[in-house]
C-alpha cells in the first residue's frame, strides 16, 4: 500500500513516485491514510484540489517572472534571471531545473485527483464536476507556462510511472495548445460564474477565468479572432461569464483592502499570518524598514509612461529628464516609487522617499539614497510601490493575493487584437483604451482619446506595458512580439539625477534572437531521460 503525503511545493517529473509502499497483505494501519483509505474521505480529495491550487502559481513566480523582462533589475547577486538576461545560462541553470521540477510536480496532483475523484463516496455530482474543472484548468494553466518556457515538452494527461517518465517523448507544442484550448472550452460547462460564487468560494476558479485564459491563451499565438471571441464572452456576455469593471482607483487595485474586487477575475489566494508572501521585503525603500533592494524598477519602464498631456516623454516639450516625475501618467506613482514620490509606512504615515544623492535631511532619509551597484540602496534608484500591502508584518510578509487575470487586461487583449487586424477605431479605443486611462486619472482630450497619429501598434503596447507593469506578464509580450532584439538587449539603466548627465548604467543585456526564446531542457533531465533530445536550439545536448 501506499501513504498519501499531502506536500505544499513541487514534485519533478523523474520524482512521479512518492508514496512508500508495504505487501498489500499487511494490516491496514490506523494511525494514518493509504491507497486503500485515503479516498474514501471527501476531506482528503478537497486538500487535493488545494493543493493544486497552491501549485498553480505563487508570488516568487510573478517576480522572478518581472525578472526577465525589461521591467526589473536584480542587483544583489547573479540570479538566474540575470543569468538569462546576460546571456551566460546554460542547460544546468536552476531555473530551467525548477520551474520543469515544479510545473510537473502540480501536474501530477492533478492527474492523481482526477484519476481518483470518483472514489470519493457520496460526492455531490455537481460539486464533482466542478472541482475536475477546476483542477483540469489548473493542468492545463501549468501546461501552458511548460510550453511557453521550453517549447516542445513531455505530454501526458494521466499519472505516469517512474519507468515511463523515463523515455518520455517531447511533444509539439502545437499538439499540447490544441490540447489546452479544448479543455478550457469543456471546463467551462461545469464552471459557475462569479456572480453565483458563495463569499467562501471568492477566489475559485470561474467559467469567466476559464474564458479570460482560453484569450490570453489565444494572443501568445497571435490568433486574433479567437482573442475576441473569448474576450467578448466577458465584454458582453456577462450574464453568462460574470460581471466585471474596471476597478474605480488604480492604486487600490492592489491593496489588501480592496481584494476581490469587481476587476479581478481570478486571483492566487495568500492568508494573513498563515500562507503570505514577502518580495517587497528586499523591493521597498530601505527607509520604510526592507532588508536591502535585490530588485528595483528599470529607467526603461518610467520612461514607458506617458505625460498627462498624451504624448510620450520624448514628444513632450514640455518634459524634462532633469526633473522627470512631474505630469506623468499617474500610474507611474502608483507602482514605482521614484525620487520625490509618497509613500506609506505600516503606522500610516505618509511621507516623501529621497533617492537622489545628498537630498535626505535626516539619518532615515539617507537610506534610500542611491549609493553605487552595490549598496543595500536600490542599484536603479527606484524602489517598488505596486503590491506594497500596508497591513503586512514588519518584514513585509502580506497575505494580499496576487491578480493573475483581470478586466483590464481582457480590454487590452481586445484593443491588441482590433489593432493587429485592421479594425481598432474611435469606438474600440472609446471601450477599451479610454476607460483604462479615465481610470488612471488622465482628463486631457489628447490623451483621452482615440490617436489620429501615431503608430496604433506601438500605443497599444505602451498602454499594456503601463497597465500591467509589474504583474508578471511583460516577459511573455515581448516573446510573444518577437521583439526580443528589441527590448532584451543592450545597455540597461536606472535613474539620472539633477547634475548628473548620464543614467545609472546597469548589466549589459544580451538577446540570441536564434537561442533566447526559449529556455534549455534541464540538464538533470537529460541525463535521466535521452528521448528530451534534441535540445532547443543554442543549447549543448
Amino acid at each position: 500500500m501506499r501513504l498519501y503525503k499531502l506536500l505544499i511545493g513541487g514534485l519533478s517529473l523523474m520524482a512521479v513516485v512518492h508514496f512508500t509502499s508495504c505487501n498489500k497483505l499487511d494490516t491496514l494501519p490506523t494511525d494514518r491514510f493509504t491507497d486503500e483509505n485515503f479516498w474514501d474521505y471527501p476531506e482528503n480529495a478537497e486538500k487535493m484540489v488545494n493543493m493544486a491550487y497552491n501549485q498553480l502559481f505563487s508570488a516568487n513566480r510573478l517576480w522572478n517572472d518581472e525578472a526577465l523582462s525589461d521591467n526589473i533589475f536584480e542587483g544583489r547577486s547573479n540570479t538566474d534571471q540575470r543569468a538569462i538576461r546576460n546571456g551566460t545560462a546554460d542547460p544546468t541553470l536552476g531555473r530551467f531545473a525548477s520551474e520543469w521540477s515544479d510545473l510537473y510536480g502540480g501536474i501530477k496532483t492533478c492527474h492523481v485527483y482526477l484519476e481518483n475523484v470518483d472514489r470519493v463516496p457520496g460526492m455531490d455530482a455537481v460539486l464533482k464536476k466542478r472541482r475536475i474543472a477546476e483542477v483540469r484548468f489548473i493542468r492545463a494553466f501549468l501546461y501552458f507556462r511548460l510550453v511557453n518556457f521550453y517549447g516542445d515538452v513531455p505530454f501526458f494527461t494521466k499519472d505516469i510511472s517512474l519507468e515511463e517518465s523515463k523515455i518520455v517523448p517531447r511533444t509539439a507544442k502545437a499538439t499540447v495548445m490544441a490540447f489546452i484550448h479544448q479543455e478550457l472550452d469543456e471546463c467551462m460547462a461545469d464552471l459557475p460564474s462569479k456572480d453565483v460564487l458563495p463569499a467562501d468560494d471568492r477566489g475559485r476558479i470561474t467559467k469567466g477565468a476559464a474564458s479570460a485564459f482560453q484569450a490570453r491563451a489565444f494572443l501568445y499565438e497571435s490568433n486574433w479572432n479567437k482573442v475576441l471571441q473569448y474576450c467578448e464572452n466577458l465584454i458582453k456576455k456577462q450574464g453568462e461569464f460574470g460581471t466585471y469593471a474596471l476597478f474605480d482607483s488604480y492604486p487600490e487595485l492592489f491593496t489588501a483592502a480592496k481584494e476581490y474586487n469587481s476587476e479581478v477575475i481570478l486571483d492566487y489566494g495568500y492568508v494573513p499570518q498563515l500562507k503570505t508572501w514577502n518580495k517587497l521585503y528586499d523591493a521597498a525603500p530601505i527607509s520604510a524598514q526592507a532588508r536591502l533592494n535585490g530588485y528595483a524598477p528599470l529607467q526603461s519602464l518610467v520612461d514607458n509612461y506617458i505625460t498627462l498631456d498624451g504624448n510620450t516623454i520624448s514628444a513632450d516639450p514640455n518634459y524634462n529628464s532633469d526633473n522627470p516625475y512631474i505630469n506623468r501618467d499617474p500610474r507611474m506613482a502608483a507602482t514605482i516609487v521614484f525620487h520625490g514620490g509618497q509613500w506609506t509606512d505600516f503606522d500610516g504615515t505618509v511621507r516623501k522617499i529621497f533617492i537622489k544623492p545628498g537630498s535626505g535631511g535626516t539619518d532615515k532619509e539617507r537610506l534610500d539614497e542611491y549609493q553605487g551597484a552595490s549598496a543595500n540602496a536600490s542599484a536603479t534608484g527606484y524602489y517598488v510601490k505596486k503590491y506594497y500591502d500596508v497591513t503586512a508584518t514588519v518584514k513585509y510578509d502580506a497575505g494580499l493575493n496576487i491578480i493573475m487575470f483581470r478586466y483590464a487586461d481582457i480590454l487590452l487583449m481586445y484593443a491588441e487584437a482590433k489593432e493587429a487586424l485592421g479594425q481598432l477605431d474611435a469606438t474600440i479605443w472609446d471601450m477599451t483604451i479610454k476607460p483604462i486611462r479615465k481610470r488612471a486619472g488622465f482628463v486631457v482630450g489628447k490623451a483621452l482619446d482615440f490617436p489620429m497619429t501615431g503608430d496604433l501598434k506601438t500605443i497599444v503596447r505602451n498602454e499594456r506595458r503601463s497597465e500591467l507593469a509589474l504583474e508578471g506578464l511583460r516577459y511573455y509580450d515581448i516573446v510573444r512580439w518577437k521583439a526580443g532584439k528589441t527590448f532584451l538587449d543592450g545597455q540597461v539603466t536606472g535613474a539620472k539625477y539633477v547634475g548628473n548627465n548620464s543614467y545609472i548604467k546597469l548589466d549589459i543585456r544580451r538577446f540570441d534572437e536564434s537561442r533566447d526564446y526559449l529556455w534549455s531542457v534541464p540538464r538533470t533531465q537529460i541525463d535521466l531521460n535521452k528521448n528530451l533530445l534534441p535540445n532547443n536550439q543554442g543549447y549543448s545536448n
